[in-house]
This record gives structure tokens, sequence and C-alpha cells, in this order.
């Protein structure tokens, strides 16, 4: 909702419309009156009852006839966008499934495919695509829910003989560090683990560096551009849920005050990850620089960052000197320019048949 609240805050300084269509917890789309309603208000989520529910709905149509507005009546009439912004943090939303029913729908989209978003989303996978193209991670281990259940003193033995403590215990899918815990000794292994594995049927644990969290953002599809680099100084002990969003005293230092060799070899990673994972669009690339030696490694690629008043993105590009609603103008130039020349992205029919196609008129 912060995220959403900021870019179409932004749109209004260009010449884009913007079309806001809301999604339930449930994964109901609201219709843009309803999401209007509820964007211009100051809900941090979307629930049931967070606004007057005019019972209209939004649907895509998988046989590439773009999104419906579909009435409490069961009418159906074509939503007039050009692309669609998704702004849905995490499952859903992040790991390719949005991404997969747009495609099937014929709509263009602003950010990775369905290949990157999900590739990017699996931390184990994104690692060991990250090792194969000889980009430094952390050392780390992968642990299955079963695993877990049906050894937790194996699991936890290992994780102390090949880590050590302190380490972080993450969903392998999830994002804004939901899910996540520092644990410092193999007392709180079990409860972090535990809570990881709520959000995710697998987990990762990471090896605890004493390090700066620099983080570099890439924009671009064949050609891709790596911004400077920022980093984060966050409020709390490490940069969770609430030092993102809720609290907003975490520091983003721009640019971060890091020598210039390790800068560059820091973009030209970042660069190296995002065409690892074949992203488009855009991506936030988050690197542990290791304090005594300056080693960088990857330590994730966000492939839908934050995009709230205080999130790192933005302020990156805003420091190269492309301002935030021109930044968005750019987003959905390149996500038509892909939806273009990549067609995967529209369903493929035989000769003679034909598609019921949406007008055109915003963004969504």
């Amino acid at each position: 909702m912060v995220s959403a609240r900021g870019v179409s805050a932004a749109m209004r300084s260009t010449s884009l419309t913007c079309v806001p269509i809301a999604v339930e917890g449930d994964g109901r789309w609201l219709s843009p009156e309803l999401s209007a309603r509820i964007l211009g208000g100051g809900a941090a989520r979307v629930d049931p009852g967070a606004a007057d529910d005019d019972g209209a709905r939004v649907v895509l149509d998988p046989g590439g006839g773009g999104l419906l507005g579909l009435r409490p009546s069961g009418e159906t009439r074509p939503l007039e966008i050009d692309v669609l912004f998704p702004l849905v943090h995490g499952w859903g939303g992040e790991d390719g499934r949005l991404q997969g029913a747009l495609e099937l729908a014929g709509i263009p989209y602003v950010g990775a495919g369905v290949l990157g978003s999900a590739a990017g989303m699996d931390k184990a996978l994104a690692k060991d695509v990250f090792v194969a193209h000889g980009i430094p991670v952390a050392p780390w281990l992968l642990v299955p829910r079963e695993a877990w259940d049906g050894d937790a003193a194996a699991v936890a033995g290992e994780v102390g003989r090949r880590l050590g403590f302190p380490v972080f215990v993450k969903p392998a899918n999830g994002g804004s560090s939901v899910g996540v815990s520092k644990v410092v000794g193999p007392s709180g292994l079990a409860q972090a683990l535990a809570l990881a594995l709520r959000h995710d049927r697998r987990a990762v644990v990471e090896q605890g560096v004493d390090a700066r969290e620099v983080e570099c953002a890439v924009l671009g599809n064949a050609d891709p551009q790596a911004s400077g680099l920022g980093e984060i100084v966050p409020s709390r002990e490490f940069y969770d849920y609430a030092a993102k969003y809720l609290d907003g005293s975490s520091r983003l230092s721009i640019p971060a005050e890091i020598d210039a060799e390790s800068g560059e070899e820091i973009r030209r990673l970042a660069l190296a990850a995002y065409r690892a994972l074949d992203l488009a669009g855009f991506a936030r690339v988050d690197f542990l620089v290791e304090r005594s030696t300056l080693r960088p490694y990857l330590n994730e690629v966000n492939t839908l960052p934050g995009f709230t008043p205080i999130s790192m993105f933005p302020k990156l590009w805003e420091a190269a000197g492309l301002a935030y609603p021109r930044l968005i103008e750019r987003w959905v130039e390149r996500a038509l320019a892909r939806a273009t020349v990549d067609g995967a992205r529209t369903p493929r029919r035989e000769e003679g048949e034909t598609t019921a196609g949406a007008g055109r008129g915003g963004v969504g």
C-alpha cells in the first residue's frame, strides 16, 4: 500500500493515468473505483471492509483478452489499460505467478518475466545460479521442512559445524524481510526455523557476516544500466520489515562511502546477477560488504523492490539525475518495448482466430 501510494502520487507529474487495482489478502482484485478509495485512505493493507464494497471485481481473460471489469450482475466490460505495474510484494505478486497470469491474458507489465521473477524470489535457487556464474555469496544451507521435522538435532549440528553463529534464517521464498530472524546462538535456532517454515516449506540459513549493507539499482532490458551505490544504516539490529516500512528512521547513505575500485566491482556484479537471472525492467541488487576486507557478497536480488518514499531504488536513480516520475515513465516504456519484441507475452493463436482486446488508456 505504501509503495502503491508513492507510485500513484508520482504518476500525477507524468502523462500517465493511474488505474488502481487493489488486491485483497484472499487474492481477489477489486474494482478501480473501490481501489481508488482504499488508496486514498490511510490503511496499511487491503482488508475486507476497508471501504464500502461495491461488489465489483477485476478478472483476467487467460485467452489473451486482457482485464475485465466484473459487475455483481455477472456483466463484464473491458478494463482499458496499457501496462500493469505489479506492486504486490512477496508471494503471488513477485514470484512469477502474477507475471504468468498476465502473459496468458496478453497484458504488458512492468518488471521481470516469469522465469526471472520465480528465480529471483527463491533465495536458494538464486544462490545456485549466482555461484554457477562466479558471483560470490556468503556460506549458507538449505533446510527443507521435512529435514527439520525429521531430525532437528542433525540440522542444528550441521548449522553449527558449517556456518557457526550468528546466522540469519529466512524463508526461501519471501519478501520484505517477513519471517527473517537473526540467531546469535544455538538456543535460538529452533524458534527462528519455526518462524521461517511457517512462510515457506524451505528455509535458508546464512552465515552472519560483519558487513555493511550496500545496494545497487539496475534499470533496463537487453542493455541494463547500474546506478551508483547506496548504503542502508538500519534503525534496528538489522533491516527488518519494521525498519523498511514502519518506523521511517532507517538512514540511506547515498552515495555509499566506498572506494572507487570496490564500487565498480559491486556494480559489475550487480549487472552480472541481473543478466544471470534473465531480468528485465528493473531490480535492486543487495550486497553484504565485509567490513574488514571490503569483500562483497551478493545477498539477494529484488525483482520488485520497495517504492515507498524512503526506499532505496528510486532514491539511487534520483541521485543519478532521474526523477521519480521520469523513472516510472521509463519503466512503462521498457514494458511496452519488451511486449512488442517478446512474442511469448501474447498467447499464440492459429490464423483466423480472433481475440477480444481491451481499449487502451492507462496504467494499472
